[in-house]
């Protein structure tokens, strides 16, 4: 899969501008804030109707401006396929599917896949369990509609058993949670389910990942901490259980203290901790491992891979391991972002480079 036109309005610091991009390795060069990374930004939005740089959409239209519109058309196995998505500073989005209008975000995932890092996803590895669950949700729902359909459902169960957790009147509560929990269990089961299925595949790739681009200095390993394992009926009655143990304490906190929205994922290096006891520069090793092992899931699943977006990665690794990544992404449709083009790193390698000033291609 490859996007092959990339179409830009009143995007960040975007007028108006056309991108075409080859199959292979293309790199976005130029000057810091001229509008590289919004372009890489603008292709994952496109994937996904998600942004991993801004929380509301209105912040991605340009100042100055009410509303903004993206068009892409990527190449996949099956064909070309097109996607627009319109969206205003009132939050309120439009996404078109080969023309055709789809009213929910989710019939837009899986159309176009795509892997996104920036030196911000150093969060995957360095900060809050929620970062890792992201991961994992972003991941999953490209690559099954029912995965995120099931997030959506068990995050509107959960909301609800918050609420009546927080009510007075004890008793109420007690006649009316098994409701909830039999619902939420249900849920639960299908997402950590098949978060266990991804993590179990993910691992021994990141693995090889990183002990490449580590030079076999270092032995990546990871695995969940949620604490529920087997199939979706087993996960679902485990944890439906457990909901009953811990009624009392879950009605002294006024929240559901267990379920797949407190999972977790530990990486380790060595038999260490990564977030205690890595250095920056092994957790960014490990977070473009995850990633790279990402785009190999897709493979496996899909038959092709996604697009891998890599925004400003480059910086951040010596010579040697550039050519190591390098080599690790010349199979797959590569968009890096930089501030400079080494020939010599690129040596051999067919390079489509885009030059960016101002929110414009230049040349």
């Amino acid at each position: 899969m490859y996007i092959k036109h990339l179409s830009l309005k009143n995007f960040r610091n975007y007028e108006s501008q056309e991108f075409d991009f080859d199959c292979g390795i293309n790199i976005l060069t130029g000057a810091n804030a001229q509008g590289k990374t919004n372009c890489a930004e603008a292709i994952f939005f496109l994937c996904t109707g998600y942004s991993p740089r801004a929380n509301k959409d209105r912040l991605l239209v340009r100042h100055g401006f009410n509303s903004a519109e993206i068009i892409g058309k990527a190449e996949s196995r099956y064909g070309e396929v097109s996607v627009k998505i319109e969206f205003n500073s009132l939050d309120k989005k439009s996404i078109y599917i080969n023309e055709l209008q789809v009213l929910k975000v989710g019939e837009l995932l899986g159309n176009i896949n795509s892997v996104f890092f920036n030196p911000q996803e150093l969060k995957l590895v360095q900060e809050s369990p929620e970062d890792r669950r992201r991961f994992m949700n972003i991941s999953l729902s490209q690559m099954s509609k029912n995965y995120f359909y099931a997030l959506q459902r068990y995050n509107k169960i959960l909301s609800q058993r918050n609420n009546l957790l927080k009510d007075p009147d004890k008793d109420l509560i007690r006649d009316t949670l098994p409701i909830w929990d039999e619902q939420l269990s249900r849920e639960a089961g299908k997402i950590i389910k098949a978060r266990n299925d991804f993590l179990t595949e993910l691992s021994p790739i990141a693995s090889q990942k990183h002990a490449l681009l580590s030079d076999n200095k270092e032995d990546l390993k990871m695995r969940t901490e949620s604490g529920y394992y087997g199939s979706e009926e087993d996960i679902a009655f485990a944890l439906k259980e457990d909901l009953k143990v811990g009624l009392e304490r879950d009605m002294r906190l006024g929240f559901t203290s267990i379920g797949p929205h407190r999972d977790d994922i530990k990486f380790t290096l060595n038999g260490d901790d990564v977030r205690v006891y890595g250095s920056q520069g092994q957790q960014r090793t490990v977070a473009l491992s995850l990633k790279l092992a990402e785009a190999e899931i897709f493979y496996n699943k899909f038959g092709e891979y996604p697009i891998l977006i890599l925004d400003d990665v480059l910086s951040e690794l010596d010579k040697k391991r550039q050519r190591k990544l390098i080599s690790a992404v010349k199979s797959m449709q590569t968009i890096f972002t930089a501030t400079s083009f080494d020939r010599q790193v690129f040596k051999n390698v067919e390079v489509n480079r885009i030059i960016i000033e101002k929110g414009k291609i230049k040349g």
